[in-house]
């Protein structure tokens, strides 16, 4: 009778169990779905993986304080430098996914990053939620007033009719100059030797005294000393003409599909639920949309960009394997 009772009693400990159960669901249910409802309560941080004072940094302080009103909450931002921004990025994707913690990651971060350092301790397609497009930075294409070239389908058949010849400088191995110009010569078909500088301020000297042939510099940076008639810009790096640039054609003009720039983008970390990842969406969205953001971002040589989350994921997805090619087939290494 002792076993049968207790056999009996089985059934009944279990439907005890589970029952008690059902309401924890239901509350843990309901304290997620109010979370949402209310979120943002408190300040929300994001987290800059590069130095106080650079690009990145200022684009992240015009973003934030627009994002914040949007969103109705202080967004503040943190500087996490380091390995290349792969400090940062880390620390974001191993956050509470709660939505009080953002990345402002780049293609420094997500898309080269990855390409070139197998030792990167994240996966950028597994450890993150993409939350939305922030903005694109082209790069101008440089030579000295003494180049025979005026356009960059010129450039390009001379550097044809002269392989090893020429030569470019970048701000080092696996930078995103490096890339650019190993794109471009693979894209040409064309042999320009490499030398690398320890940052493109330190090459243009070289570039206008002619020792240089080559550079693909940044807007911000390089487009000073056009206006300053030192150097001829020959084309942007953007895929269409940009308004950071009036009037300057696009290397895809003579190579159709060519684009090189540099993205912004906001992650949160991975769990991050669907609802919370829309509603940042929309704000970041409304906050691009603001002629103040978009002026302080011309001042950066960036274009606001926006966009759905997927859209973004999309984007840098491809742009990971563009550069992971490039890398690949040109042996291309980090310093």
């Amino acid at each position: 009778m002792k076993s049968t009772t207790k056999l009996c009693a089985l059934p009944l400990l279990l439907l005890g169990l589970f029952g008690a159960g059902l309401p924890v669901v239901a509350q843990s249910q309901q304290v997620a779905a109010t979370s949402n409802s209310t979120y943002p309560s408190r300040p929300i941080r994001m987290l800059v993986p590069f130095p106080a004072g650079g690009a990145t940094d200022i684009l992240a302080r015009a973003l934030s304080q627009k994002l914040g009103e949007k969103l109705g909450q202080t967004v503040v931002v943190e500087n996490r430098p380091g390995a290349g921004g792969t400090i940062g990025a880390d620390a974001a994707s191993k956050a509470a996914p709660d939505g009080y913690t953002l990345l402002l990651s780049t293609s420094s971060t997500h898309s080269i990053g990855p390409a070139i350092n197998p030792k990167i301790t994240y996966k950028v397609e597994t450890d993150f939620t993409p939350i939305g497009y922030v903005a694109s930075s082209p790069n101008v294409v440089l030579v000295p007033l003494t180049s025979p070239a005026r356009t960059m389908r010129e450039f390009t058949d001379y550097a044809r009719k002269n392989p090893g010849k020429l030569n470019y400088a970048s701000s080092g191995n696996g930078t995103i100059i490096n890339l650019t110009t190993e794109y471009f010569k693979a894209e040409s078909g064309t042999f320009i030797l490499h030398i690398p500088y320890r940052g493109t301020a330190l090459a243009i000297p070289d570039l206008i005294s002619g020792k240089l042939d080559l550079l693909i510099d940044s807007l911000v940076t390089g487009m000073p000393h056009v206006k300053d008639g030192k150097l001829r810009a020959l084309a942007v790096t953007s895929l269409k003409p940009t308004a950071l640039a009036p009037g300057m054609p696009t290397v895809a003009e003579s190579l159709p599909g060519f684009e090189s720039v540099t993205w912004f983008g906001v992650y949160g970390p991975k769990g991050l639920p669907a609802e919370l990842a829309l509603k940042i969406n929309s704000a970041l969205n409304a906050a691009l949309a603001d002629a103040d953001v978009k002026d302080r971002f011309a001042r950066l040589g960036a274009e606001p960009t926006g966009g759905t989350p997927a859209a973004f994921a999309a984007m840098v997805k491809a742009d990971n394997a563009k550069w992971k090619k490039i890398i690949t087939e040109r042996k291309i290494t980090a310093d």
